[in-house]
C-alpha cells in the first residue's frame, strides 16, 4: 500500500472509530489494516491511536497528523476530479430534521438535481445528534445554537418561534395574556438531545429573555411528539413557526402570548472543520442558502 492510501487508510480509522468498520469500508482485511497503521506510526516515530476494545481514537500527535492527511488527500481528490469530471459528482450524505426537509428542502428539490444530474442525496433524518466524520455525514441542517467548535456554521436563516395549545387545552386553563398569568398552566416537557435536560419555555418581555418552566404531566425528546401532544390538549408547546402553520391555519393549534415571542431561532449548515468543502458539499450549501434565504 502506497503512502496516500495509507493516509487514507488512517484518516477512515479516525472518521469510523473502528479498525474493523475502515477495512469494511475500503474492502480489505482487517489484518492489513492493523500492519499499515503500524507501519505509518513506525514510519512517522510516534503513536497516532488510542486503541481499546470498545473504540479507537486518535492521539493528540494522532488528531494533527489527521488534519494534515484530510487537506491533502481533499486537495488531491478535488484536482484530480477538476480533471476527470468538470462537474460536482458523487454520493452526499446529509443529515436534516424531517419536518425541516419537508418544509424547505424537499419542494425545491428537484431543481438541484436537475441542475447536478451526477450528484446522489442520502438523507438522514432526526432529532438526535449525530458524529458527523465518525458517520460519514458531510452535513447536517440544525436549528438553534451551536456550540461544537470542531465543525463549521454556516448560518442559513432565522426563523420565528411561537407558543401554542389546543383549543381544548385552553378550554380547560384560560388563554394567558402574558407569561405572569401561566402560574395554573402545564407544558409539554422536551428533553434536549444536546443537554438531556427539560428545554424552559421562553419569552421576550421588554426586550428581556424570560425563562420559565411549567409542570409537565408528560416528558418527550422526540419532536413530532411533542407537537401530537399538544395538539391532544397536554400542554403548551414552543416550537418553530413553520412546524404548526398548518395547525395555525385548520385550528387545530392557536398561539398564545405572540406579543412575547421567544427570540426567532437559527438554522444553520454544519460539517467538519477538519475536512476541505468538495464541489458537491459546495454546491448543496450554496443551493440550501438560496432555498432559506427565500424565508420570511
Amino acid at each position: 500500500m502506497d503512502h496516500l492510501d495509507s493516509m487514507r487508510l488512517f484518516v477512515r480509522v479516525v472518521d469510523r472509530r473502528s479498525f474493523t468498520m475502515a477495512a469494511s469500508d475500503l474492502g480489505i482485511p482487517r489484518s492489513t489494516t492493523t500492519v499499515v497503521i503500524r507501519e505509518l506510526e513506525r514510519h512517522l516515530n510516534c503513536r497516532l491511536l488510542n486503541r481499546t476494545t470498545r473504540v479507537v481514537s486518535p492521539t493528540v500527535d494522532g488528531q494533527i497528523y489527521y488534519g494534515h492527511c484530510v487537506a491533502v488527500l481533499a486537495s488531491i481528490d478535488e484536482a484530480e476530479a477538476s480533471f476527470r469530471n468538470p462537474q460536482p459528482s458523487g454520493l452526499l450524505r446529509i443529515d436534516a430534521h424531517g419536518m425541516l426537509t419537508r418544509t424547505f428542502l424537499l419542494p425545491k428539490l428537484s431543481e438541484f438535481l436537475a441542475r447536478y444530474p451526477q450528484i446522489d442525496l442520502d438523507i438522514g433524518q432526526g432529532d438526535r445528534l449525530v458524529d458527523l466524520a465518525r458517520e460519514g455525514i458531510d452535513c447536517a441542517i440544525r436549528v438553534g445554537e451551536l456550540t461544537d467548535s470542531t465543525l463549521i456554521k454556516r448560518p442559513l436563516a432565522s426563523i420565528p418561534e411561537i407558543t401554542c395549545a389546543s383549543p381544548a387545552y385552553l378550554a380547560r386553563h384560560g388563554t394567558p395574556q402574558s407569561p405572569d398569568e401561566l402560574n395554573s398552566h402545564q407544558m409539554i416537557g422536551f428533553i434536549s438531545s444536546r443537554t438531556g435536560t427539560m428545554m424552559p419555555l421562553e419569552f421576550r418581555v421588554g426586550g428581556k429573555t424570560m425563562k420559565t418552566t411549567l409542570p409537565s404531566r408528560v416528558t418527550v425528546n422526540d419532536s413530532d411528539t411533542s407537537a401530537e401532544l399538544a395538539r391532544l390538549g397536554f400542554g403548551l408547546v414552543q416550537a418553530p413557526l413553520y412546524r404548526f402553520s398548518k395547525d395555525l391555519v385548520n385550528g387545530t393549534l392557536v398561539e398564545v402570548l405572540k406579543p412575547y415571542r421567544p427570540t426567532e431561532t437559527i438554522v444553520s449548515a454544519i460539517y467538519p472543520q477538519a475536512r476541505q468543502t468538495s464541489p458537491r458539499l459546495r454546491v448543496f450549501l450554496d443551493w440550501t442558502s438560496k432555498v432559506f434565504s427565500k424565508i420570511g
